[in-house]
């Protein structure tokens, strides 16, 4: 699991958890104890999290039942009906800053995309290692660098990297409709459901 800002750096991983636990486990392991050193956000700020994480005071997920996708609304001509899914096409739109932030990772560091028989000890070192050097690229921009080039090129393009985890394998993709997508909400979800319904109202309303 990771953080990252509107720079494309990272600002917190958990790394080291099996690519089948789900995103609210990790999220709330990493979460629930302050020796993990995870930055919470402060007072009246919030992360943007995906269906995957529960709805809970600082962290602002899209809404359930409503399409989210950016490929979603391209094949409708762009069009999005109803200020929920204007509210998701915003929101969806500012996640493909991850995204891009894990495509231009993997990209650049093919290791990650097929990691050697390292101890796991090891290949989480890799892991979070390449992660600051990332960082230290993307904070230096007096060195070119060809995978960030690309990006800052076209603020829409997504490294097809983003989606692999190993050569040859991709990570399934789950509907924001689906099942698996809906986690139960947490403390302050009611707030969050407010400032999500009152952003979604401003949006509508050309705000």
């Amino acid at each position: 699991m990771a953080v990252c800002d509107f720079n494309m750096c990272f600002t917190y991983v958990m790394a080291g958890w099996e690519g089948s636990a789900h995103d609210s486990r990790v999220f709330k392991f990493a979460t629930s104890n302050i020796k993990y050193g995870f930055p919470y956000p402060p007072p009246g700020k919030y992360y943007l999290v995906d269906a995957g994480y529960p709805l809970q005071k600082g962290y602002l997920k899209p809404y359930p039942d409503t399409k989210y996708h950016i490929p979603d609304f391209e094949r409708s001509s762009g069009v999005a009906r109803g200020k929920k899914e204007l509210f998701n096409k915003r929101h969806s739109s500012l996640r493909g800053v991850i995204e891009r932030s894990f495509g231009v990772w993997k990209k650049k560091w093919v290791i990650l995309r097929d990691m050697p028989t390292y101890p796991f000890p090891k290949q989480v070192q890799i892991v979070v290692a390449t992660m600051a050097l990332h960082n230290f690229i993307r904070r230096h921009h007096s060195r070119t660098d060809a995978e960030f080039s690309v990006i800052e090129e076209d603020s829409m393009e997504i490294p097809p990297e983003a989606f692999e985890y190993h050569v040859g394998r991709s990570i399934p993709h789950i509907d924001i409709d689906s099942p698996e997508s809906h986690t139960p909400d947490g403390e302050g979800a009611s707030e969050m459901a407010c400032l999500r319904e009152q952003i979604a109202n401003d949006i509508s309303q050309g705000i």
